[in-house]
């Protein structure tokens, strides 16, 4: 992986999940797994232009939802949150959605993902 790449995949995870939130990757440049991770799934992936960040966070809230992990529920949506990608009345119905294609409980941990992502984007920007 060259610095180009390096430098695009930084820039695309800080558009992704906010601004300054790539400096978690930064000291781990030299690891093949970041590589991997900054090079090509935010560099080229999350940085190609046929879908929109939006749309792309949408398919994987999908599947993330598909694990029950109400911890990546919450790293995607507090971008989404800080990014201003959905509407409260989008954060209601996702839940409502899903609840029938990733079952009840799957669905209550991408409730509980939305709820403290909207927790941790509130506390924030009262840090602001």
């Amino acid at each position: 992986m060259n610095d180009e790449q390096w430098k695009k995949g930084l820039d695309v995870f800080d558009a992704v999940y906010g601004p300054g939130t790539s400096e978690m990757v930064k000291p781990y440049k030299e690891t093949p797994f970041n590589q991997e991770i900054v090079g090509n799934q935010f560099a080229n992936t999350w940085g190609n232009e046929a879908f929109s960040i939006r749309e792309k966070r949408l398919m994987v809230l999908g599947a993330t939802a598909m694990l029950g992990r109400q911890d990546l529920v919450e790293i995607q949506m507090t971008g989404a949150l800080v990014n201003e990608e959905f509407t409260d009345e989008q954060l209601e119905q996702i839940p409502l959605f899903l609840l029938f294609y990733a079952g009840a409980g799957n669905t209550t941990a991408v409730f509980r993902g939305i709820e403290a992502a909207k927790a941790r984007v509130a506390e924030m920007k009262k840090a602001e």
